[in-house]
């Protein structure tokens, strides 16, 4: 099991994938074809955007050090110093220079992109749980919108808006503005645009502004990610035009997009919708959807089965569908059933592979679940921020629409797969692991209502420096002890970044939770090394040299041992987000700072209760709070 929190190189233009000649997809430029007409070019950025950097390794063997710390008694640290030094000295060095070199020779892409693949593809655990996360989308505002019918129309329409946006290169390009009244303004994209690819991000950097890559976005749509023994690949068929629909564990398939590639109208894809959900067909009694959660090397070999048991054409359609919609037939009663809905449900209606789900329960509760191998938080969180926004500010259909005059009995295609009896074994046994696993599962949230960003910054604290000190003075106040902690970040600024890992627990947030925790009475009111030291393991074992030490010593094999796994992400758009645990005995932390409140949403297998660590979290800001205030803290 990895951290999650996305690659391949994808030219300037409004190309439709790597190596694409630069074409839009049709010349249909009709109303409500695009989502936005950016005058610069959706990846104007991408050819000059600058190379994630090596770090130094002897800056790389510090930060570890520093991370181990907090982690390991003294006779355990200089243990870990003696590898450290070793390493730095002998193999490390030769890797170090290798790594390097390679990375001279490869400047179209980041040395982390290859081992970053490697690893989500190569990982032969079930992609449920392990790896795919899940976002939901706040209600829609005009509560008569939130009709099933309704939003599934409108966000279809605005997901395959944004589809097309995307591929004429019209969607705005992706900038971290600094200082938004200088850079984000009509007068410096009419400027920019003028200015060659190759230089433009530096162009962008003078008034404080920072593009950030865009080279996962194309694998959105069409995409799935697929089993094969060993190591699994990622599809993508930017041709096909239809959108999969699951409801009740059965597939449907029709056009979303007509011959010229323009949107076929609303009033159609609602008519088709209405038609799969009043059609009265029971769940299937081997429902294949199960298969997409089994372990990879298994799975891989069940589709070999179902290929030439004459399947090939569906799974076909499947596969190189824009995307999945899965239609639930009940409505969501809380936030805790909203997050096992949207991260697992019951195995029959998802299929997990493809890039992501869009799902949609019977009262208009609406997340997208995303399969993570192919692309990381940033570029899902924007195609999710751009869609939410369209489809409620400037929604297709309204819930008067009557849906068009069409015979949706010839349009819509109810796809039929043969089951031999192994086939049928197979799946009984999916769905016996699948059910088996979810029990093991809790989840929990809490909604925290005494203060957020606004109060923290007024402080002159970091909001997210606060819950990440919440998690750590938690875990302490449950457990007595301080423990391995991921936090995720982005590396999206550097052509072909991934993600890095921050490294929350440290001998400062040590001693602040044992200040905290076991003396209240007393007190009063960057570059990480996690890639770095992945990339050279990953090196040393494509050359076959025996792995170093550093990499055997049980202090490496803890500090990835990530017991507390957090990750956050805040957007008017999203009402949670989650995911499960990393390892066995771990918490998975979503969390985000609002204005005025901050959400926690964590999940835990048997021997972790998600329910006191969010009690705990809660008694962490509350005594935080109150010594900003300048109250005394309860023990």
């Amino acid at each position: 099991m990895v951290p999650r929190l996305l690659l391949r190189a994808w030219p300037r233009g409004p190309a439709v994938g790597p190596g694409a000649p630069s074409r839009p997809l049709s010349a249909g430029s009709g109303p409500g074809q695009y989502l936005q007409r950016s005058i610069v070019p959706t990846m104007h950025y991408q050819d000059s955007l600058p190379r994630l950097p090596i770090p130094k390794l002897e800056d790389t063997i510090r930060r570890y050090l520093s991370a181990q710390k907090p982690l390991l008694n003294d006779g355990q640290f200089r243990k870990t110093e003696q590898f450290c030094k070793s390493f730095e000295n002998g193999i490390g060095k030769e890797l170090h220079e290798q790594l390097v070199a390679l990375d001279k020779q490869n400047k179209h892409t980041s040395y982390i992109s290859g081992p970053w693949f490697d690893m989500y593809l190569s990982a032969r655990d079930s992609v449920v749980l392990n790896f795919n996360p899940f976002m939901a989308f706040n209600p829609d505002p005009k509560s008569e919108y939130n009709d099933q019918l309704t939003r599934a129309t409108n966000m279809t329409v605005s997901a395959i808006r944004f589809l097309k946006t995307l591929r004429a290169g019209l969607l705005e390009p992706e900038v971290f503005h600094l200082n938004p009244a200088k850079s984000d303004t009509i007068t410096f994209k009419r400027l920019i645009r003028f200015v060659p690819s190759s230089l433009s991000w530096y162009g962008a950097y003078l008034v404080n502004a920072y593009p950030l890559d865009m080279s996962q976005y194309f694998r959105l749509f069409n995409s799935t990610r697929l089993p094969k023994p060993s190591r699994d690949e990622l599809f993508t068929d930017d041709k096909a035009r239809h959108l999969l629909v699951l409801r009740k564990g059965n597939f449907y398939i029709f056009d979303v997009l007509d011959q010229d590639g323009n949107i076929v109208s609303p009033s159609e894809i609602q008519a088709h919708l209405k038609y799969i959900l009043s059609d009265s067909s029971p769940a299937p009694e081997f429902p294949l959807a199960y298969l997409t959660s089994e372990n990879r090397d298994i799975w891989a070999e069940l589709r070999q089965k179902l290929m030439s048991s004459g399947n090939e054409e569906s799974l076909r359609k499947v596969d190189s569908a824009v995307f999945c919609l899965c239609l639930d037939d009940f409505p969501i009663k809380d936030l805790v059933h909203l997050s096992h809905n949207m991260l697992h449900g019951d195995g029959t209606n998802r299929w997990f592979d493809k890039s992501f789900n869009l799902i949609i329960a019977k009262d208009g509760s609406t997340a997208v679940h995303f399969e993570h191998s192919w692309g990381d938080g940033v570029a899902v969180l924007r195609f999710f921020n751009e869609v939410f926004k369209d489809s409620t500010q400037t929604p297709a259909v309204t819930p008067q629409s009557q849906p068009a005059t069409t015979d949706s009995t010839v349009t819509v295609q109810k796809l039929n797969f043969e089951l031999t009896d192994a086939l049928k074994t197979g799946i009984t046994a999916a769905k016996e692991k699948f059910d088996a696993t979810m029990k093991t599962l809790t989840i929990d949230c809490v909604q925290f209502q005494r203060g957020g960003k606004e109060f923290l910054k007024k402080q002159k604290l970091s909001p997210d420096a606060v819950a990440q000190l919440a998690f750590q003075m938690a875990f302490l106040r449950q457990y007595g002890q301080t423990v391995a902690t991921y936090e995720s970040c982005s590396t999206a600024a550097f052509k072909h970044g991934r993600t890095e890992t921050i490294r929350p627990a440290s001998v400062y947030t040590k001693r602040c939770s044992e200040a905290f925790v076991r003396e209240p009475s007393r007190h009063s009111a960057g570059q990480g090394f996690d890639r770095h030291l992945f990339a050279l393991r990953h090196l040393a074992a494509a050359k076959g040299i025996i792995l170093p030490e550093l990499y055997l010593d049980p202090a490496y094999g803890q500090i990835n041992h990530n017991v507390l796994s957090t990750s956050t992400l805040s957007s008017p758009a999203v009402n949670l987000g989650g995911f499960a645990p990393v390892v066995s005995d771990g918490f998975g932390v979503g969390y985000a700072v609002h204005d005025n409140w901050i959400g926690c949403n964590v999940s835990s297998y048997p021997g972790r209760n998600a329910r006191e660590f969010l009690q705990c979290v809660e008694k962490a800001l509350e005594d935080m709070f109150d010594a900003l205030e300048g109250k005394s803290i309860k023990s």
